[in-house]
């Protein structure tokens, strides 16, 4: 059968993308931003990438299809030894109406060993029952286009035991005193623990109605999530959690083991292309508790904030430590220019204005384009644009 025509790989290429609709997501919010119809259903997640879930296109050829005809010229050499004839990365716009799933992703490692044993167990893809989709890592960070906000880290269990405490419930009394008098890691594992197992039913309930008639504004955020997931274990363990709020252009990392759940706001999301999630509560979908308890970091920890680096020219770069991915917004003035050179892949996504890339190809809210390595080529125009590609790495 032959195969379509394609555009050369030295000029930037229009992508076709994705709407997930996930229940989560809101039903106006990509709508406005992008300046399209509302279809009446959620729109949680614009994906662009090659992930095999919801892979974009160039014509009719999916990305990875591209990709894999000629790795070297689409890729380029560096990243094509590094990781494989396939985009390292993939790139998403959330749009997030009520909470996400209180989550952790695993290490290369754990990723690899898991898939292993849930192919060696007959466990397929698709089955409700599977942890692991692929064998890779899943890094992320998300750069807040609104007000954004979610809960990352276990909070120091002093802050904790505060929070805790200020619910009023004496039973929460060996919770309280464990974090405030054990090893750390090992305090928040013990309450984590006991506050997803089924003897903690009971206190669980009275913790939801606490929240959900609390007025103190540090509160707020939980008793939302009580609204929001009813009856859900994760209510309870998400106090364990620090609350984390953005502005627009503020960037937050997440790295293997460390807890998280964003609760609202709308956010270019990138990450390693992988969709390896492990559930603990605010969600429908399948939970392992004890895997999930092998692959959490228990270890207190502050919010990863990226700080981009700027230049004269409205380019704002974000680096965090993943080799896979880094990402960079320009705020196009008109009379800018922005140089982007070849030797790397890269999506380029407009979410403001217009974004122009070269003399041919015009991009306007919600649309995007890969640049593949064998391009060069020049951003212009007037409004905001995300420009997504692989990290910095060494061979």
């Amino acid at each position: 059968m032959p195969q379509p025509d394609l555009p050369p790989a030295s000029a930037p290429m229009r992508l076709a993308t994705t709407v997930r609709p996930y229940d989560w997501g809101s039903v106006t919010a990509l709508p406005r931003l992008f300046g399209t119809e509302p279809t009446g259903k959620p729109q949680a997640e614009l994906w662009m990438g090659a992930h095999p879930g919801a892979p974009s296109t160039v014509g009719d050829v999916p990305l990875g299809d591209l990709i894999a005809r000629d790795p070297a010229a689409t890729l380029g050499e560096r990243t094509a030894a590094r990781f494989g004839a396939e985009l390292p990365y993939l790139l998403k716009v959330l749009a997030i109406e009520r909470p996400l799933s209180l989550q952790v992703h695993p290490t290369s490692e754990q990723a690899a060993a898991g898939f292993a044993d849930e192919n060696a167990r007959g466990i397929a893809l698709g089955d409700f029952a599977r942890t692991y989709k692929d064998a890779s890592h899943k890094p992320e960070m998300v750069c807040a286009l609104t007000p954004f906000h979610g809960l990352c880290g276990f909070r120091a269990p002093a802050s904790a035991a505060g929070l805790l405490d200020r619910l009023g419930l004496p039973g929460l009394r060996p919770w309280i005193d464990t974090l405030i008098g054990g090893e750390p890691a090992r305090a928040v594992r013990t309450v984590f623990a006991e506050m997803l197992g089924d003897a903690a039913r009971p206190l669980r309930d009275l913790i939801e109605r606490a929240l959900l008639d609390s007025d103190e504004p540090e509160l707020a955020a939980y008793g939302d999530i009580a609204r929001a997931y009813p009856g859900d274990p994760g209510i309870t363990a998400a106090l364990l959690l620090n609350h984390v709020e953005l502005l627009p252009g503020q960037a937050l990392y997440l790295g293997a083991g460390v807890p998280h759940a964003y609760l609202g706001g709308i956010g270019v999301e990138i990450m390693a292309n992988s969709d390896n999630v492990l559930r603990c509560g605010l969600t429908s979908k399948h939970v392992d508790v004890p895997e999930l308890m092998r692959v959490v970091d228990f270890g207190p920890s502050e919010p990863f904030l990226v700080e981009p680096e700027r230049d004269p020219a409205g380019a704002y770069d974000y680096r965090p430590p993943a080799p896979e991915f880094a990402l960079t917004r320009y705020e196009l003035a008109g009379e800018s220019t922005h140089e982007l050179a070849g030797g790397v892949p890269r999506i380029v996504l407009c979410v403001e204005g217009e974004a122009r890339l070269g003399d041919d190809l015009t991009l306007r809210p919600g649309e995007s384009a890969f640049v593949a390595a064998a391009a060069s080529t020049r951003l212009s125009g007037k409004g905001t644009a995300y420009g997504a590609r692989p990290g910095a790495f060494t061979m």
